[in-house]
Parts: structure tokens; sequence; C-alpha cells
């Protein structure tokens, strides 16, 4: 099944998603991209809520955001969030959201990078070792003034990071403190460490 409907802590990471959003009090409306087989799925697991809409995704990601962005054309400003950081605090997304109210166009959450880094070239060998104090590791969600980020999907150029989009723009992206808890699940020992937080958090 897709990343997004795998239960953690028995509840779907999109729905575990939507929640963290919703509870940040930081939201007006959100918007959920789903392939055109898993729309009724969604629209059942996820909270009966006006401000909570299922539209079809497209093939890549980039096609998936582009859905979404058009489903809110009256939207002031956009959090992109990625359903694999099920676990984001509604504190964090709601900073982002600040961010934004304060008036920066681009904000994203990131994290210190604590593990050496290696730049390595076709062949596996070692070509460069960068600074790791310079460097961060980026989480979701992604805040822009909706100006920006429509400018940004404007251009037919894949991406797996909205910010990079909007750096293309020559537009500066702030970047505030993250959370260890807005990792993204992706294989089997995040998805055994969620589970575990998860059942912390109930007392389990």
């Amino acid at each position: 099944m897709p990343k997004a409907f795998v239960p953690v802590g028995g509840t779907p990471m999109v729905r575990l998603a939507v929640d963290g959003l919703l509870a940040s009090g930081a939201v007006d409306r959100v918007i959920v991209m789903v392939p055109a087989e898993l729309v009724e799925s969604a629209v059942a697991l996820l909270p009966p809520s006006d401000a909570v809409h299922v539209v079809v995704g497209g093939a890549e990601r980039t096609d998936s955001v582009r859905a979404g962005i058009a489903a809110a054309p009256d939207a002031r400003s956009f959090l992109v969030h990625d359903a694999a950081r099920a676990l984001t605090p509604p504190g964090l997304i709601a900073r982002v959201a600040a961010e934004l109210r304060a008036g920066h166009r681009a904000v994203v959450p990131a994290l210190p990078v604590v593990d050496t880094v290696k730049s390595v070239d076709a062949q596996g060998v070692v070509t460069g070792t960068p600074d790791r104090a310079t460097l961060r590791a980026i989480q979701t969600p992604q805040g822009f003034a909706a100006g920006v980020l429509r400018e940004a999907y404007a251009a037919d150029v894949p991406a797996t990071d909205d910010a990079g989009l909007v750096e293309r723009l020559g537009i500066a992206v702030r970047t505030i403190p993250g959370d260890p808890l807005a990792f993204k699940i992706t294989t089997p020992l995040d998805l055994r460490l969620a589970e575990t937080l998860c059942a912390a958090a109930r007392g389990v």
C-alpha cells in the first residue's frame, strides 16, 4: 500500500499528519493529495471536517503539489507537509505558520547534521567532505507565501524539495529549528521507532 496509508500505532500516517495540522491551530484548510483509486479510502479514514479536502494527486510528487495548489486558489500561504512525517508536533507546524505571518516568504524546519557527509562520484569514490557545521537536514511542513509557491511550480522542474524550487527564484529561504519527532518514516526501522513512540505516548 502507499506509505501514507501504513498504520502507525493503529492509525494511518496520513490521518496522523492531518490531525497534527489541525491540532496546530494554524491551518485553515487541509488538502490531501492521493492516487485516484484511493480517494474514497482517504475520505473514509480522515476526520469528517469542512476543513479537510481530498483531491487526486499526480504521477510525481511535483504533480501532486500542483494539484494541491490548484485546489486552493484563494490561499494566502501554503504549508507543504509530508504524511510520512506523521509524528510532527503541532507546535512545529504553528511555528512555521507564525514565521510566514511575520513576513517571511519561505520557511523550512531544519536540524543540524550529526553525521559526516561525503560527496562521491559515479564509481563511489569520495570527492569531498562538506563542513557539516554548515549543513542542515530539512523537514516539513515547508511554508511559503502563496504567490511564491505558485511561481516556483509554474516551471516544470522535478524536485523532491519545495524549497529547492523556490531557491531557483532567488528567494531567501529561512530556516527555523526543527524537531526530532518530525523524522520521516521511510524504513522498517523508522516504522519501529514510530510505533515505539506512539506506544510510549499512550502509556503502553
